[in-house]
């Protein structure tokens, strides 16, 4: 962890409860090491922050870099894909890839950590809904379809003024994502397509890392009545660290500042219905070389972390914020991870 900021106090509560997080791009820093460092990487880099934050359940989002679109799309998503197969393999006393609830709660009782594969956007696929099944198989169990521009299944968000909603192919992406048992996931998605797959849903859907538009007006936040239909699929919404999407003012850049946003959502939501995505980018947007992401986030500083909260490692910071902001333990337990849990419990790997 940087000098700069504080380190993370041991809160009891914390270290007992379930904590998901539900989008860490650490497999892009991993994947840019040769094969053969893969696991030792991970093992060395990343599973200590994992550890110190009391991470139990990580999904691991499939992030395709701007420099291997359009053509090597595929190869990297594959890549990564083997990736988080090789790191979990090579550290399988302490991590668990798994594909469905059962499998992570055996994870969780063995003290392993239980990785799960996502898809963020679909770069490598393109329209071609058919290979779904075949990244199923490789233990892919939650994708979105788009990130900020324009995809073959639907518009990002930064394309609001669009107006879009899914394409054909966009539709047929959910409707074998339901038969799958993959879980939706709304973040990055314009808002039309938002409301589009909210109409399409038959299983509950959610948002990996997305914060409330209501505390801070922009197009990567969900609007109230878009969160109110995540939580009403019987999804959770899970809060978006990333300093740029709290406040517009850098001196909101504050954990509690974030608690005003899940406190937000889970007010809109339901406390059933709202997890932590902390999107940490920063180590990995210094780790990765070309600088990653680059297109469609102009104006954003997306290198600025609440202080403390750049890492897994700071997430205690989270649970001792919510318990001085009043937060009940059992309503605590719920933010931290439970209410991913029973989501990913009930539909991982669950054929319709």
């Amino acid at each position: 962890m940087p000098a700069d900021l504080p380190s993370a106090p041991h809160h009891g509560l914390h270290h007992r409860a379930v904590v998901a997080d539900t989008h860490n791009d650490l497999l892009m820093a991993v994947t840019a090491r040769p094969p053969e460092r893969w696991a030792s990487f991970f093992r060395e880099r990343w599973l200590p922050q994992l550890r110190e934050g009391g991470v139990d359940l990580q999904v691991l989002p499939v992030f395709v870099d701007d420099q291997y679109r359009p053509e090597g799309a595929l190869r990297q998503t594959l890549r990564m894909i083997e990736c988080a197969h090789a790191l979990a393999e090579g550290n399988a006393a302490e991590v668990r890839l798994c594909t469905d609830g059962a499998q992570i709660d055996e994870a969780l009782a063995e003290g392993r950590i239980a990785l799960v594969l996502a898809l963020e956007s679909m770069p490598g696929l393109d329209a071609s809904v058919e290979l779904l099944p075949a990244l199923h198989r490789l233990g892919v169990r939650v994708a979105s379809i788009a990130h900020w521009g324009r995809t073959p299944l639907a518009d990002g968000s930064g394309e609001d003024a669009t107006g879009s909603r899914l394409t054909a192919a966009g539709v047929a992406a959910v409707r074998e994502m339901e038969r799958l048992g993959m879980v939706f996931d709304v973040s990055h998605l314009g808002a039309s397509g938002v409301e589009h797959v909210l109409e399409l849903a038959s299983r509950p859907v959610m948002a990996t890392h997305s914060a409330a538009r209501a505390l801070r007006d922009h197009h990567r936040n969900l609007a109230d009545e878009q969160i109110r239909g995540v939580a009403a699929t019987g999804g959770v919404v899970c809060v978006n660290f990333l300093a740029a999407f709290l406040s517009e003012d850098p001196a909101e850049y504050t954990v509690d500042r974030l608690v005003d946003h899940i406190a937000h959502v889970a007010g809109v939501a339901g406390i059933d219905h709202v997890g932590l995505g902390p999107d940490f980018i920063r180590e990995v947007m210094h780790d990765v070389t070309p600088p990653c992401c680059e297109a469609g986030v102009s104006g954003l500083d997306v290198l600025a972390a609440v202080p403390g909260l750049a890492g897994p490692s700071g997430l205690p910071l989270v649970t001792e914020a919510l318990d001085r902001h009043g937060f009940a333990e059992e309503e605590i337990v719920k933010i931290l991870g439970e209410n991913v849990l029973r989501l990913f419990r009930a539909e991982l790997g669950r054929p319709a």
